[in-house]
């Protein structure tokens, strides 16, 4: 079984941290019950990197797919995560892992920035 993980960077506010735990229940949603979604923060709160992969695994997930919920790929996403997420899978080595791009550019958030700033309506 497919498993995400939603990552982000993690805060000392708990209404930003759990933000991500709602988002993983909307990207759930979207994909269906055939995919695990869960989410970790990189840093300053739990679940952890570690943790998130572990509850992957725990879940059933047989190959985790590591989103950096994050914009652009600054040295979070290039170094830090990937760092993370190794040494977490490498405690699960059955477990298959690959990590994604980030945000990055995309019409879609280009529609949300549109849409905020009140020149969309839905």
């Amino acid at each position: 079984m497919k498993a995400i993980l939603l990552i982000d960077h993690g805060s000392t506010r708990a209404e930003a941290n759990d933000m991500l735990e709602r988002m993983a229940d909307v990207v759930q949603h979207v994909v269906g019950h055939a995919v695990l979604v869960r989410y970790a923060h990189m840093e300053l709160a739990e679940p952890t990197i570690a943790q998130g992969f572990a509850n992957c695994v725990r879940a059933g997930a047989t190959e985790v797919i590591a989103f950096p919920y994050m914009l652009s790929p600054g040295k979070h996403v290039v170094r830090d995560i990937p760092r993370l997420v190794g040494d977490a899978a490498a405690k699960h080595p059955a477990v298959a892992y690959r990590i994604t791009e980030p945000f990055g550019l995309d019409e879609k958030l280009a529609e949300v920035v549109a849409t905020r700033a009140g020149l969309i309506t839905g």
